[in-house]
């Protein structure tokens, strides 16, 4: 029986805009406003999915979720027909309805937290929706996200699906994004890497730490992980507030590679001490450090380095960076990865791509997808069409082509036509997908 790791990347939705909702997420602050471009978004994202299937490996898909929330609307005191709740909100709670049309559920490493079935203790694959409590934007996703988790993991005996943690500043949770699996391959027993950014009840000052210790811990037990191979780490005050508002801004792992930056950590070496106990007897802990002189934190934040896909592909000795364009436009970056290379260190190849939309909203290939390590019979369990093909992809494509906007302004949300455009575009989305149930 074969294990590979699936990575599920979230589709662009129609409305993909800059509204500048995410404090600390410093490319959503400086670009809030701008034009944005919901149909090249969403083409840039599949063609990063067919460029990483065409690597030999597996991909999935999580549709849109449904926008506007006509929940938090309704919740918000604003009632009558569609266009009534619209444009009540634009005049009187502007942000609000930006909130309710985000598109930030894309980023799918914030969907959910994924322990693979060799790590748990009832050797089923376990997922744990985010609660993503911390900003109002993200919060209301989990409903939604959990009801799509199901329909794609639905097999009980296979899949154990949890939903989010309490919304509560105590359990806040970001899901993958501040987790890392590390393994001598994905079918073997692993060790899991949580990083948070504070205490339960703890208050910091400057931007949010959004991952607390409680909530790492309490998903860690949910999914049956064995404590001596489960690892929590904190997260450096420094990186944070330079704009890591994410651990995946700074760190990510792949086999038994930790490739991360020198500020990624409070306690760096304490976490490296803790992996390599956790990994006595599976595998040799490769640590790749990128030091502050060779790449200042500013740099590996604005070219989101580290926010890159680190891969297994099939047929190469070396794993493979999957890193944005912007790390080969930085200067510090582009020379770093060049010195990486060419090293006999575990990182082969550094492959760039275009996901120029989803930069300046402040996600990375890295956010872009949530990674399954599955087996033969877990895939074959999940649903069938989340797994793409040459052909779905196209259909996907075309339905983009055909239904979303080259152009979408913040203001454009008050239209409350957009809003019957959006939910025509997810019909067909979601019919392409077999996931018509989720209309």
């Amino acid at each position: 029986m074969s294990t590979v790791e699936v990575n599920f990347d979230g589709l662009i939705g129609p409305s993909h805009n800059y509204g500048g909702l995410s404090d600390g997420n410093l490319a959503s602050a400086n670009n809030a406003g701008d034009i944005s471009n919901p149909r090249e978004a969403a083409l840039q994202g599949l063609e990063k999915m067919r460029r990483v299937m065409r690597m030999g490996l597996v991909q999935g898909i999580l549709p849109p979720l449904p926008r506007p929330n006509f929940d938090l609307l309704v919740s918000a005191g604003f009632h009558g027909s569609d266009a009534d709740i619209i444009e009540r909100a634009a005049r009187e709670a502007p942000r609000l309805l930006k909130a309710a049309y985000s598109a930030s559920s894309m980023w799918t490493a914030n969907a959910a937290t994924v322990s693979p079935s060799a790590d748990t203790a009832d050797g089923r694959l376990h997922l744990t929706t985010a609660n993503l409590s911390t900003m109002l934007h993200r919060s209301q996703e989990h409903p939604d996200t959990t009801a799509l988790l199901q329909a794609i993991f639905p097999n009980a005996d296979r899949f154990a699906l949890h939903e989010a943690l309490p919304m509560h500043a105590d359990f806040s949770d970001e899901g993958a994004a501040n987790h890392v699996r590390l393994c001598a391959e994905h079918g073997a027993p692993g060790v899991e890497l949580f990083v948070y950014g504070r205490e339960a009840g703890e208050s910091t000052a400057g931007f949010p730490a959004r991952q607390t210790r409680l909530a790492a811990e309490c998903v860690a037990r949910g999914h049956g992980l064995d404590p001596a191979r489960t690892v929590m780490a904190r997260q450096s005050r420094v990186a944070i507030d330079a704009g890591a508002f994410h651990n995946d801004v700074v760190c990510v792992g792949a086999a038994n590679t930790l490739f991360f930056h020198e500020t990624a950590f409070e306690d760096t070496a304490g976490t490296l001490a803790a992996l390599e106990r956790a990994a006595g007897g599976l595998f040799d802990l490769a640590p790749v450090m990128v030091p502050l002189a060779d790449v200042p934190v500013e740099d590996a934040i604005r070219s989101y380095l580290f926010n890159s896909q680190l891969l297994v592909v099939p047929g190469e000795t070396r794993l493979v960076l999957v890193a944005p364009t912007e790390a080969e436009d930085n200067d510090a970056t582009r020379r770093y990865c060049e010195k990486l290379v060419a090293g006999n260190g575990p990182i082969g190849r550094v492959d760039f791509v275009d996901v120029r939309q989803s930069m300046r909203n402040g996600g990375g290939p890295a956010c872009l997808r949530l990674r399954v390590v599955m087996t033969d019979a877990e895939q074959a369990a999940c649903h069938p069409q989340s797994l793409l093909t040459e052909e779905r992809i196209d259909a996907l494509q075309d339905v983009v082509r055909a239904t979303y906007r080259d152009r979408l302004a913040p203001d454009d949300l008050a239209d409350p036509a957009f809003a019957q455009e959006y939910q025509q575009a997810r019909e067909k989305l979601l019919k392409v997908l077999g996931l018509e149930a989720l209309a």
